[in-house]
C-alpha cells in the first residue's frame, strides 16, 4: 500500500520571495518619489545624489529611465507585488500548477534581462551608479537564480533528473549571486574607476 507523501513546503524560497519583493518594491517606491520630486521641483537634486558618480538624477532623467514611455520604477511598483503574494501563498501551503511557475519564471527572465541591460547602460553610457537602482539589481539577480531552480524542482521541465540537479544546485545560489556581484563591481571599477572617486 503506497502512502501519500505531503510535498515539502518551500519555506526558504517563500521567505526569500517576500524579502526580495519588499526590498525591490521599496527601491521602486523611493525612485518613483524621487521622480515626482524632480517633476515638481525642476533643477532640484535628488536625495540619492551623493556625487557625480553615485546619483539617481541622471538615470531618472535619461531615455533609459523611461524605456516604455513612463518611469521604469513604475514597473517595479507593480511587478514586485507578485513575489510577495506568491511567497505568502507558499507559506500558507498553496500549490501552483506548472504553467503558473512557467509564467512566474518568464517574469523573472524579463527582469534579469532588463536589469542586465540597465547595468550596461548605467556603466557604459550614463557613467553613473544609481543607489536605488543598485538595490533593485541586488535582489533581482539572486531572485532569478532562486526562481529558475525552484521552477525546475516543480517540474516545469519534466524529468526526475532535472529536479535532482536543480535541488543540488539550490545551495549554490549565494555563491552564484556573490560572483555576479563581483562581475558587476569589476566592470564598474574598470569603466568608472570607482575606488578613485570614493
Amino acid at each position: 500500500m503506497s502512502e501519500s507523501v505531503t510535498p515539502r513546503r518551500p519555506v526558504v524560497v517563500a521567505l526569500w520571495l517576500i524579502f526580495a519583493g519588499v526590498v525591490g518594491w521599496w527601491a521602486a517606491f523611493s525612485l518613483t518619489m524621487e521622480r515626482f520630486h524632480q517633476l515638481a521641483n525642476p533643477g532640484d537634486a535628488a536625495s540619492c545624489d551623493f556625487s557625480v558618480l553615485v546619483q539617481c538624477s541622471t538615470n531618472l532623467q535619461s531615455a533609459q529611465g523611461s524605456v516604455f514611455g513612463f518611469p521604469n520604477p513604475i514597473i517595479g511598483l507593480a511587478a514586485w507585488i507578485a513575489p510577495i503574494v506568491v511567497g505568502m501563498a507558499l507559506l500558507a501551503g498553496a500549490r501552483f500548477a506548472r504553467w503558473f511557475w512557467a509564467l512566474f519564471w518568464v517574469g523573472f527572465a524579463f527582469a534579469i534581462g532588463f536589469v542586465i541591460w540597465l547595468i550596461a547602460q548605467s556603466l557604459f553610457v550614463l557613467a553613473t551608479l544609481c543607489p536605488w537602482c543598485m538595490v533593485t539589481w541586488s535582489v533581482v539577480i539572486p531572485s532569478f537564480f532562486v526562481v529558475t531552480l525552484h521552477v525546475l524542482r516543480e517540474g516545469v521541465i519534466p524529468g526526475e533528473r532535472v529536479r535532482q540537479v536543480a535541488d543540488r544546485l539550490m545551495p549554490w545560489v549565494p555563491l552564484a549571486t556573490f560572483l555576479a556581484y563581483v562581475v558587476v563591481a569589476v566592470l564598474a571599477q574598470l569603466r568608472l574607476n570607482v575606488l578613485a572617486q570614493l
